[in-house]
Parts: C-alpha cells; sequence; structure tokens
C-alpha cells in the first residue's frame, strides 16, 4: 500500500510542476506573494537542477520537459520497487 502513497505524492508533485509552469506564462504574477512564492519555491527544488544543466533554447526553456521525464522514470521505478518488496 506504501506504493499507492508515493504514487499520489508524485502525482502531486507533477500537478504543482504544471500549476507553476502554466503560471509562469503570465508576466503580470507577482511571485513574491503567497501562495505563489511558496509554489515558486517548491517548483525550483525539482527544476532548478535542471535549469543548471540545459540552458534555454532562444526563449525556450525545455527544462521542465527532461525533469519531467526524470520524475517520471523515478517514479516507475520507486513504485515498481515497493511493490515487489510487497509494500
Amino acid at each position: 500500500m506504501i506504493h499507492i502513497a508515493v504514487a499520489r505524492i508524485f502525482d502531486l508533485i507533477f500537478l504543482l510542476l504544471v500549476v507553476y509552469i502554466l503560471l509562469s506564462w503570465f508576466p503580470n504574477i507577482k511571485w513574491y506573494n503567497q501562495p505563489f512564492s511558496s509554489l515558486r519555491a517548491f517548483s525550483d527544488i525539482f527544476l532548478g537542477p535542471f535549469r543548471r544543466l540545459i540552458p534555454p533554447i532562444g526563449m525556450i526553456d525545455i527544462s521542465p520537459i527532461i525533469a519531467f521525464i526524470c520524475l517520471s522514470i523515478l517514479n516507475q521505478l520507486l513504485v515498481q520497487f515497493l511493490y515487489n518488496m510487497g509494500l
């Protein structure tokens, strides 16, 4: 049953990252106000390392795509491992 909880945590992470990415398209958002500053801080934990490794291509930042791929792989591996362990 733990594997289900871990899968739901990853679902929540994916959802929050998608919300952050969609909100980043709106230039009028004041990211220093709540709840936006918390959302940005949370998202930077996951997107920051990929942004440091992968520079933007023109005006397009592809680091979220790579982050989603890596997080999806980690999700699959972790949930499958926990399932196989009987947790």
